[in-house]
């Protein structure tokens, strides 16, 4: 777990002059006046929401696997979201550095920048949560840990770095997979309800997917199995 650590360390302008609140037929209607026009508005420009499905289990040991699965999503999401952040700034950084040797030494600063403020609490990972985190990082940045490695240091580094995660059973070629694998759709649904409630700070995946298609799949698919282990 200690190895893994070193691997994620790595890793409008206003058209409108005047806006008012204005009384008119018991309704509150706002104005918006344009060269000395007021024109009545009456619509309200809310953020767009997403409708998430009621929670059902199928059984107290599927509620237990999911609430078990919420508190290490929870707890690894803020790391994933802060690579995602470090390597949009990094690579913007060094688009603008001419050298490569002056491109190696900022690569190396970050680094260290990162290691010294959250080393200590990467430590504390478990080896689920550690796989989570690799899997988040895919979600957050659209490339695999073991590419970011590759991308950042070289291929030998991100081979024997996968290596040595393989001892403990995590593998950082592991992708962010809604679609297909069961965990990563409750993952999903585990991050857009902590989104709504405030609790996690949104930030948008680099993948491309449709939560409603990914809800539709998984929820019917786990309608079919119950209603045919009833039958049974």
């Amino acid at each position: 777990m200690k190895k893994l650590i070193y691997i994620l360390i790595v890793l409008p302008t206003l058209m409108f002059s005047q806006v008012e609140d204005r009384e008119q037929d018991s309704l509150i209607g706002q104005y918006i006046i344009i060269e000395g026009d007021s024109i009545p508005r009456t619509s309200i420009d809310l953020d767009e929401v997403l409708l998430l499905h009621k929670l059902e289990f199928n059984s107290k040991e599927d509620r237990r696997q999911y609430l078990i699965l919420k508190r290490k999503t929870i707890k690894v999401y803020p790391y994933a979201k802060l690579a995602a952040e470090r390597l949009e700034s990094l690579t913007e950084r060094l688009a603008s550095i001419e050298k490569k040797s002056d491109k190696k030494k900022y690569a190396k600063r970050i680094q260290k920048y990162i290691e010294g403020e959250f080393k200590d609490e990467l430590k504390k990972l478990t080896r689920t949560e550690g796989q989570i985190l690799v899997k988040l990082i895919h979600r957050q940045t659209g490339k695999t840990t073991f590419d970011l490695i590759k991308q950042l240091r070289n291929g030998w580094r991100a081979f024997w770095f996968n290596n040595t995660a393989n001892v403990f059973d995590i593998s950082l070629k592991r992708e962010f997979d809604p679609l297909n694998t069961k965990e990563d759709y409750l993952i999903e649904d585990i991050l857009q309800r902590n989104f709504q409630n405030g609790r996690l700070k949104t930030q948008k995946s680099a993948l491309d997917y449709d939560f409603f298609e990914l809800s539709n799949k998984w929820l019917g698919t786990d309608k079919k199995t119950a209603s045919s282990a009833d039958s049974n």
